[in-house]
């Protein structure tokens, strides 16, 4: 098993996936639940092909953060 950050982004009309240390892997699905489904699937895909042609596996070199930033009034 693996830990790999993914990003979910909400556009007007659907939701976003990606992973910054896994280039190339997405999925678009129409609501939160359904994309994150489709990248579980898309990265245990594309990790297991990398598994199995005996590639090395991307070590996470990410990190997200969330910072309060003061505004003037």
């Amino acid at each position: 098993m693996t830990r790999v950050l993914v990003i979910i982004e909400k556009g007007e009309n659907s939701y976003g996936a990606y992973s910054p240390d896994v280039p190339g892997c997405v999925a678009v699905g129409d609501t939160r639940e359904e994309v994150e489904r489709l990248m579980k699937e898309a990265l245990q895909e594309h990790l297991q092909m990398m598994h199995e042609e005996n590639l090395p596996l991307p070590q996470s070199q990410t990190e997200a953060e969330y910072m309060d930033i003061p505004l003037s009034a």
